[in-house]
């Protein structure tokens, strides 16, 4: 469920548009006139908002917004102003690329959907000239790479329907090609990890649980490491429970000396009209304390009231 809260009766795309530029006019920027905007607009709506802009002021909104904001505020609302697709492709182009940020790379391919990265795939392409399976290629190496390569190419199941029998099998294959042996077999694990439907997986889990007394979690940690140990865990942890996982992510974001703030900036932003609502559930079941309360406490200025406008009512 997402958290954006986008007026009933929203201004048109022409009205918001005039708004924008009178923000920008004179010595400075009304930034919060652009927040208030929008922070409240959907994809499509922002969309259209970018194409006014550009049919009455003959400019670029994006190059504008660009130009009067800056720091991390510019980066959010930018990103922002993309729809997911187009969005989650910038993000994996600049992680890819230099400098490198292999994590976000990981946690985003691996937390998407099939018909989510079938798309973003396509997207990908017509931005940037190359294929993503490319960059994937040239900049990671190893497991990491063959489990990347497998997961946003091979097409998977993604309705609810789970054969049993199936996942109680798949779960004693896993067992023996990790913690049974000496030694781990990496590529049975690329191939059930990257083949199998997120309902498939989650059942795996709980065989696994039932039969070996720990979790898959735990396994996966103990035979793999490094981004290859990153893949997997997304993959399994959004299968059961991606609300929770994401509260994880925003968690570790904020935690400790300092704020990531492009992890926390990646979360929201990418979050905000798919499951944010899910994720302030959860991430106030396990911390205790309310996602608003803790992005308020780790931010400021317009940078906080643009990511507070995007969280929705402090709940």
């Amino acid at each position: 469920m997402a958290t954006l809260n986008v007026p009933p009766l929203p201004p048109s795309p022409r009205d918001d548009a005039i708004q924008l530029y009178a923000a920008f006019k004179g010595f400075g920027c009304d930034t919060s006139v652009v927040i208030n905007i929008l922070a409240h607009r959907d994809a499509t709506q922002r969309a259209y908002i970018q194409q006014e802009y550009k049919a009455m002021y003959s400019g670029d909104l994006l190059k504008r917004l660009s130009s009067e904001l800056s720091g991390k505020l510019e980066t959010a609302l930018l990103l922002w102003m993309h729809d997911p697709a187009g969005r989650d492709a910038i993000i994996l182009r600049q992680s890819l690329t230099l400098p490198k940020n292999l994590e976000a790379a990981t946690q985003l391919i691996c937390s998407r959907t099939p018909s989510q990265l079938h798309y973003l795939r396509q997207i990908y392409h017509s931005k940037f000239g190359v294929y993503l399976e490319h960059d994937i290629e040239t900049n990671t190496s190893g497991d990491h790479k063959k489990i990347l390569l497998a997961y946003v190419t091979t097409p998977r199941h993604e309705g609810p329907e789970v054969n049993r029998e199936m996942a109680e099998k798949d779960a004693k294959v896993l067992y023996k090609a990790g913690e049974k042996r000496l030694g781990t077999d990496e590529k049975t694990f690329v191939q059930i990890f990257s083949e199998r439907s997120a309902a498939h997986l989650a059942a795996i889990t709980s065989y696994y649980h039932s039969m070996y007394g720990h979790s898959l979690k735990k396994a996966v940690k103990k035979e793999t490491s490094g981004n290859f140990a990153l893949a997997l865990l997304t993959i399994v942890q959004c299968a059961e429970n991606p609300a929770k996982y994401f509260a994880k992510v925003l968690r570790k974001a904020m935690k400790g000396l300092g704020t990531d703030d492009t992890k926390l900036i990646r979360v929201i932003v990418t979050r905000a009209e798919i499951d944010l609502q899910y994720i302030k559930a959860e991430y106030l079941k396990k911390y205790k304390k309310t996602l608003n309360d803790a992005v308020h406490s780790e931010t400021s200025g317009h940078y906080r009231a643009f990511l507070l406008s995007l969280l929705g009512p402090n709940q």
